[in-house]
């Protein structure tokens, strides 16, 4: 069986194309879209992820506020600022870079954003919907960047087998949940393999 190159780096170019062009829709009626990313500390890959966020943003031209806050942050700090990002009308998506400082329970704030802001689509509530086939949901950004990708690449997804190697709720489990849906880019039948699964070579042949 002969390998497709799927490239990514175009479709990304395209579907950023698509968000400016409807990010210049909305200003003309007056609403400028904001996302907020709140960084937790100084871990170098997070630091990368958010500047890379802000730029994109920018480049869209969208509002962008990024909200660095010190590693030994308490806990009830960094939900204060979720609160008040949740409460600010300028700000309609919000973000918590993930991971965070020990001390701090992640699923604590992740559960504190505004399901209506949860643009990481980590929220209860969010992965909810992703499970039940709601439209409405925000869909975690890795598992619906590949629905795109086989979407935009023209990969029938109808009646296929797929096989996800890994179970994590940021990647595997919610890419399950997407490729079993009923519609485009989904109706697959899919295998989920993790760390325990025997023969993993011949599971994904």
């Amino acid at each position: 069986m002969s390998a497709t190159l799927l490239d990514g780096v175009a479709i990304a170019a395209t579907i950023r194309a698509e968000v400016a062009e409807q990010v210049r829709a909305l200003a003309g009626r007056g609403v400028i879209p904001g996302l907020a990313v709140v960084l937790v500390g100084e871990d170098p890959a997070s630091q990368v992820y958010v500047r890379s966020k802000g730029k994109a943003c920018l480049e869209a031209g969208m509002h962008s506020e990024t909200i660095r806050m010190a590693a030994d942050s308490p806990a009830a700090e960094v939900l204060a600022t979720i609160d008040r990002l949740n409460a600010d009308p300028a700000i309609h998506g919000i973000l918590c870079q993930l991971p965070l400082p020990p001390h701090i329970n992640s699923d604590e704030v992740l559960q504190r954003i505004d399901p209506a802001k949860d643009v990481d689509g980590f929220h209860p509530v969010n992965v909810g919907k992703v499970v039940l086939g709601d439209p409405t949901a925000f869909k975690p950004a890795t598992p619906y960047g590949i629905q795109q990708i086989l979407l935009r690449s023209r990969i029938e997804t109808r009646g296929a087998r797929a096989v996800i190697v890994g179970r994590s709720t940021i990647v595997g489990r919610p890419m399950a949940n997407l490729l079993i849906q009923s519609g485009p880019g989904g109706d697959a039948t899919v295998t989920v393999a993790h760390s325990r699964t025997r023969d993993l070579a011949a599971v994904c042949r």
